[in-house]
């Protein structure tokens, strides 16, 4: 295909029949239709049809991606029609390609457009909740450290801090913080909380939070007070997390936060050099 071709038709694809509402992006089944070369409705709904039917065993709501939409349309005498539409998702998009005619130059490019266009979606997602964890860590560290100067302010001195975190540990997991490493094979070195899902960092962080509140707001002068104060709050968000089926003790662990903020750390760094191509083009200049 050539590249004239591709350029016009990515053009197509983005500019004039994308559509966005509530920041969600869709494109309209008739407008699609034409782009995949289609020049009848009922055919194209065949493979509308053949998509939804993949779209519901792949495990979607099919409703989802497929909702049924009714628009307006210009006659030739001026006047105006209702008809049947479709808002179609960028998964829905992918689908019909995948389910279309390949030997249409169209379709050809839809297939190859809308899957990289889809794993591109997935990729920023996920970048996006690996970013959200990293962060979420780095909350629950500055929080803790918060608390172990309440502990020295209040108490005299802050020795007594893992202790108090190790309480707090088992009040949230029902296991104490060893338990919990060996479960999720952290190495006796590094702290728990590096391996933990964002949910549990958040949840910590929460526990965390409260004490340092109630700590100031009651002076609390005593190791004892503290650590009561802080296994109390870790129990609350314990049977917060279980009535809404979140059992922390069962969760897998994640992934090392330390190697997933280098990697985050290292694609902010390649996207910020400058392409080689560009350089190239400059030097010849």
């Amino acid at each position: 295909m050539k590249t004239e071709i591709i350029q016009s038709l990515t053009s197509t694809f983005e500019a004039s029949a994308q559509q966005t509402e509530d920041g969600v992006e869709y494109w309209l089944a008739r407008d699609i239709q034409h782009l995949l070369g289609y020049s009848k409705w009922e055919n194209f709904l065949n493979v509308v049809s053949k998509a939804k039917t993949a779209c519901e065993v792949s495990g979607h709501q099919v409703s989802d991606h497929f909702p049924d939409v009714r628009k307006m349309v210009d006659l030739g005498s001026g006047s105006q029609r209702e008809v049947e539409d479709i808002m179609l998702t960028r998964y829905a998009c992918y689908l019909i390609a995948q389910n279309g005619d390949p030997k249409k130059q169209e379709i050809a490019f839809a297939q190859t457009y809308f899957a990289v266009q889809t794993r591109r979606a997935e990729l920023i997602e996920q970048r996006l909740l690996e970013a959200e964890r990293v962060s979420a860590r780095k909350k629950l560290s500055t929080t803790e450290k918060e608390l172990s100067e309440v502990i020295f302010e209040q108490t005299g001195g802050n020795e007594n801090f893992a202790i108090i975190r190790s309480k707090g540990d088992q009040a949230l997991f029902g296991k104490t913080t060893q338990a919990m490493k060996a479960h999720w094979q952290v190495p006796d070195t590094r702290p728990l909380a590096d391996f933990a899902p964002t949910i549990i960092l958040k949840a910590k962080d929460f526990a965390t939070e409260i004490t340092i509140f109630n700590s100031r707001q009651h002076k609390l002068a005593t190791e004892t007070a503290i650590s009561h104060e802080h296994v109390t709050n870790n129990e609350a968000v314990r049977r917060t997390l279980i009535e809404r089926g979140i059992r922390p003790e069962s969760l897998p662990a994640a992934e090392d936060v330390k190697k997933v903020e280098r990697r985050l750390t290292s694609e902010e760094k390649k996207a910020l050099k400058k392409p080689d191509g560009l350089s190239k083009s400059k030097k010849k200049a």
